[in-house]
């Protein structure tokens, strides 16, 4: 089972309604906008590990932001609103997974969903910090190290891509910045420069 089939199944039942709650829609509109975006989380964040420096950055955000925090208590504060801090930063960690391509990403999303932009960036910004929790729970602990968290969201990533769909077409769009088709080394400089902040 892939790291993104094994959060959705723990994303049902009473997470799902309070997703479905939270941006008014029914549920099943919601498990149809979950299943979609989150592929695109996972496949984002498997192409910013891709490279040592965005896999040792992402291993540092798990292990110092999201550590030791459970998926109940990381969707109790995104949707009841208690300040988490960074940790639930949907907005922020959002920042760093699709750097400038954000609005590419929740437009496209939008389409796929039937969503209106807002509610898709909405639930965005409350899926970024779940999917953070889960990967430092399974990827993040003490023993982890970057090679390992790289390989694993890798294998995400090209499922992602296999399984084509929606979350297929997004996530190679996100990865072709250049529109060429193509995801050249240009591609890949300026999608390091962005994700994960920028930090070299």
């Amino acid at each position: 089972m892939s790291l993104t089939d094994e959060l959705l199944a723990k994303l049902q039942g009473a997470p799902l309604q309070q997703v479905s709650q939270q941006l008014g829609i029914s549920d099943t509109q919601a498990s149809g906008a979950i299943s979609a975006a989150l592929p695109v989380l996972m496949g984002a964040l498997g192409n910013n590990a891709s490279q040592p420096q965005g896999a040792q950055a992402l291993l540092g955000a798990l292990q110092n932001n999201h550590s030791g925090l459970d998926l109940g208590g990381v969707l109790g504060s995104v949707l009841g609103g208690g300040g988490g801090g960074a940790a639930s930063d949907g907005a922020g960690i959002l920042g760093h997974i699709f750097g400038g391509s954000q609005q590419k990403v929740e437009t496209g999303l939008a389409q796929a969903t039937q969503l209106d932009s807002g509610r898709t960036s909405q639930l965005l910004q409350i899926l970024a910090p779940i999917v953070m929790a889960f990967l430092a729970q399974r990827l993040g602990g003490g023993q982890a190290d970057a090679g390992s968290l790289s390989q694993a969201l890798g294998q995400e990533k090209q499922q992602v891509q296999q399984q084509g769909g929606p979350a297929g077409g997004l996530l190679g769009s996100l990865l072709d910045q250049d529109g060429d088709g193509q995801l050249g080394v240009g591609d890949l400089l300026k999608l390091g420069g962005n994700l994960l902040g920028g930090k070299r």
